[in-house]
């Protein structure tokens, strides 16, 4: 899916996931699958173990390791999804929100 902005830029709902996880007020409400997509889409390996979704990637030294909780992505797991993305600028030009 992909929205128009005003300005012309093409904003995918990838996008506004992104801009939603940098801004860090809706942790709570970041949908665990949609949240699983997005890491992949930046190049991280992804295995399952059970319930446990593992992520990894060249270059970054942290694993992460989510759940699902009813759905959605655990808040205190978006908080350090949000610390690797801005820790290795794997954002792009947004992740200085």
């Amino acid at each position: 899916m992909c929205l128009r902005t005003g300005e012309g830029d093409a904003v995918t709902k990838r996008d506004k996931l992104l801009r939603r996880i940098l801004a860090g007020r809706a942790d709570a409400n970041i949908p665990f699958q949609e949240l699983c997509e997005l890491l992949q889409w930046l190049g991280f390996e992804q295995r399952v173990r059970g319930s446990h979704h593992i992520f990894a990637k060249d270059g970054v030294e942290e694993i992460l390791n989510l759940q699902a909780k009813e759905g959605s992505a655990k808040p205190y797991q978006v908080k350090q999804v949000r610390g690797v993305i801005l820790r290795y600028r794997l954002g792009g030009e947004d992740d200085s929100l």
